[in-house]
């Protein structure tokens, strides 16, 4: 696909340009970040002394959100040339790790939306010779949710983490839950580690995957929206690497597109 054609999907898909996220869920997002609430920080722990003014300057930078602290309503807006920039980055992470072969980890706290994406990846890299990690396959955490603690088991489908429900339908189908949290990629680097690894050189993911992983030190990329700065954050401190602005929770299809252009800048299309 190209660049041109891939402009016009992200624009006509809403995954760029005005996108569903509200400009009062990113403003709410990043007051909250300000007052380190972990429930937005999501793994991360900032270097840097964040207002919501900083955050919303950042985030102009980062996705082409309006940088006016009196615009306080409406849907955000993402600029798609800062997707496709990114998207271009990402495939260049990417395409080094299939180079070194290393082991990578992904994983997904939106599986319904982005399970897809993620495996089209693990199954590139696998081709290209690098291990993709399954740790801690089948263990339990516990995740605070607004419901109370709730506990999850860490699944694996097609190479990608993501948490499901006990009881919830059996172990490798395709669903599970949505979270924002950094324990599960925690606990699956423990078990890593507990078993004298290999641990990944690579985590792909979002969410708490991602800012997880980067604030242990582990080279980490990933997709986020604009309500989501920590991820953001953490790529302006360093502790990320690579982080793809567009809306998170489209059509799952609607990601095949991209999955397309980012294996084939990569030079991973099978």
């Amino acid at each position: 696909m190209s660049t041109g054609a891939l402009r016009a999907h992200l624009l006509a898909a809403r995954l760029a340009g005005p996108v569903a996220t509200s400009r009062e869920e990113s403003l709410r997002s990043y007051r909250l970040f300000a007052a380190r609430d972990p429930r937005v920080l999501i793994g991360l722990d900032p270097e840097w002394t964040w207002r919501q003014r900083d955050l919303i300057e950042l985030m102009a930078d980062k996705c082409g959100v309006s940088a006016d602290p009196q615009h306080v309503s409406g849907h955000d807006v993402i600029d798609p040339e800062r997707t496709l920039s990114a998207l271009d980055a990402f495939a260049e992470r990417l395409a080094a790790a299939a180079q070194r072969r290393v082991p990578v980890l992904l994983g997904t706290g939106h599986p319904h939306r982005l399970l897809g994406f993620y495996a089209a990846i693990a199954d590139a890299l696998s081709a290209a010779g690098c291990t993709v990690l399954t740790p801690a396959h089948g263990h339990c955490v516990d995740i605070t949710t607004r419901f109370g603690l709730r506990t999850y088991n860490l699944d694996y489908v097609q190479g990608v983490a993501l948490v499901r429900e006990p009881g919830a339908p059996r172990p490798g189908c395709a669903t599970g839950a949505h979270t924002h949290s950094p324990l599960p990629v925690r606990t699956a680097l423990a078990a890593a580690a507990e078993a004298g690894g290999p641990l990944p050189e690579l985590v792909v993911g979002d969410h708490g995957w991602v800012c997880g992983a980067g604030q242990l030190g582990f080279e980490a990329i990933g997709l986020a929206d604009t309500d989501d700065p920590a991820l953001f954050v953490g790529e302006a401190e360093g502790s990320v690497s690579v982080v793809v602005p567009l809306d998170d929770a489209v059509r799952s299809d609607y990601y095949r597109p991209l999955t397309r252009y980012v294996l084939n800048r990569a030079c991973l299309s099978q």
